[in-house]
């Protein structure tokens, strides 16, 4: 017994200096980082100056506010009426620049502050795209039967068979020429006057008959008569297309072959929409394509055609290439890249330094003494990292190119400060400040300030807080003391709140008492 006694005694024990050690450390700590905390308060600038302004000791504030409240102002320091806290001043900034931070080396240096001149120059850029090669449509030559006639010989029998130019492609017997060949031959093996006359006109007829000027000559030199014809290929190429069959009857004007030439191809090149002001008809292109590695093929943007695909939101550029070889064939694919063009020259600056909002561009212009004023300016293309500037910019200024966040949502916060001041009237004054309501209890009534503890005002968006007023002009109504809910109305006057009219709550109406029966009454 004697033994548990001891050990539950010494368990207690433990447990009590436990607990005292953990009490004491809580408390070292929560001292530590109050200490902490009073430490980076003494080094901090205080709340509302603005980590952005630098050496204010030496200048005049302008006005103290509440950094919680930043539109309402205060002629003189003093505390805040909405929180518990000093007023913060606030300093001129610049030559009346409403937007300009200034920031002393040290923060720029911790803030990581990076600067680029604004440069002139030309900003182009290669554009790569990707197509399809495909026939020069302007290099095709069409076959036709020139004469009702027979297919009687194919000497070209299939499509895309290749052909050179001059080489026989077909034979056909036409019964047509025969008459008119048998006519001319007669006329010239005739003698006397105006026989000349004849064989001109025979001539002719042969001619109308669909007879080249060589077949011609072919009848006069062997003198006889040729009723089949042999049609050549005007051109080299590929037969594209194949119409004709041994044995068929043909028309005249009938279509026989169409040969497209290999010496150039056309290849289809898909371009962005946004990419399109970048291209232009005579541009140097360079063709690369898998089939063919290690072989470039030079051309020129021959034309852009004037459709946008919907669904890609691409359109066409129709390059024109050289093909001697006739490696490049139709269907393959190849990849584009479009020479740069000579640009004229424009004002360039980082394109990390242009602040897109969505509705304006906004770049950070670093002035001497660390005044940094954000600038609205309009934006031009995008390439290699450069952004072209229109307007807005001049050469040789700095922009931010790197911590211009931090600067433009500072400035924008003070040029808001700023254009809430007050809006001037056309005589020079400013208009008056609108009057709010309010319904509280007076706290404390001193000869200069009222003390009121009220609800939310909702035309200022404020919450419930206790805060002071300055009397009104006629003081206060003899039916008003401490302790009292009042109505009161107040505005806005020199930096402080004064109260316009005041009037004690009306108490809420007591509820009638129940009537009482008269005595002897039955229950």
């Amino acid at each position: 017994m004697n033994k548990q006694r001891n050990r539950q005694r010494n368990k207690q024990r433990t447990v009590a200096a436990m607990l005292a050690t953990a009490i004491v450390a809580g408390v070292a700590g929560v001292g530590l980082y109050r200490a902490g905390i009073s430490e980076g308060m003494k080094q901090m600038p205080p709340p509302g100056t603005g980590a952005m302004s630098a050496s204010e000791t030496d200048k005049k504030p302008l006005y103290w506010h509440d950094p919680m409240y930043p539109g309402q102002k205060f002629d003189k320091p003093g505390k805040s009426p909405f929180m518990d806290m000093q007023l913060v001043p606030v300093y001129a900034i610049g030559a009346g620049d409403e937007g300009t931070v200034t920031i002393s080396p040290r923060l720029q240096q911790n803030l990581g502050v990076r600067t680029a001149l604004v440069t002139e120059g030309s900003l182009s850029s290669r554009l790569s795209a990707v197509g399809n090669v495909a026939y020069n449509e302007r290099d095709v030559a069409l076959v036709q039967a020139r004469s009702a006639g027979y297919v009687e010989r194919l000497h070209v029998r299939a499509p895309l068979d290749r052909v050179k130019k001059g080489q026989a492609l077909l034979e056909l017997y036409i019964p047509d020429w025969i008459a008119v060949q048998e006519e001319y031959l007669t006329a010239r093996r005739m003698q006397g006057s105006g026989i000349a006359g004849l064989a001109d006109a025979a001539r002719q007829r042969m001619r109308l008959a669909g007879m080249t000027e060589p077949q011609i000559r072919v009848i006069e030199s062997t003198g006889k008569v040729h009723p089949r014809m042999t049609i050549h290929a005007p051109a080299s190429g590929v037969v594209a297309e194949l119409s004709a069959r041994e044995g068929m009857t043909v028309v005249a004007g009938a279509p026989l072959y169409r040969i497209n030439g290999l010496d150039t191809v056309w290849v289809n090149a898909e371009v962005p929409e946004a990419a399109a002001a970048r291209v232009r008809p005579g541009a140097v292109v360079e063709a690369r394509t898998p089939g063919l590695p290690g072989e470039v093929f030079k051309g020129r943007v021959g034309a852009i055609l004037p459709e946008v695909d919907p669904s890609t939101r691409t359109l066409k550029a129709r390059i024109e290439l050289a093909n001697p070889s006739g490696q490049m064939l139709p269907g393959m694919f190849a990849t584009l890249t479009f020479a740069p063009a000579a640009g004229k020259e424009v004002l360039l600056v980082p394109s990390e330094a242009v602040i897109q909002t969505g509705t304006r561009s906004v770049v950070i212009v670093a002035r001497e003494k660390g005044e940094f004023l954000p600038v609205e300016v309009k934006s031009g293309i995008e390439a290699n990292g450069q952004t072209e500037i229109r307007e807005g910019l001049a050469a040789g200024q700095k922009v931010v190119v790197s911590g211009q966040f931090l600067i433009d949502s500072e400035a924008s916060l003070k040029g808001a400060i700023a254009r809430m001041g007050g809006t001037p009237e056309p005589g020079g004054g400013k208009v008056a400040a609108r009057p709010h309501r309010a319904e509280g209890k007076i706290e404390r009534i001193a000869d200069d300030e009222i003390t009121i503890s009220h609800g939310p005002v909702a035309s200022l968006q404020w919450g419930p807080m206790t805060m002071g007023f300055k009397p009104p002009p006629g003081g206060l109504p003899r039916n008003v003391a401490v302790g009292d809910t009042v109505t009161f109305d107040f505005r806005q006057q020199d930096g402080n709140f004064a109260i316009t009219a005041i009037s004690p709550t009306a108490a809420a109406p007591a509820p009638p008492a129940a009537p009482t029966k008269p005595a002897g009454a039955p229950k």
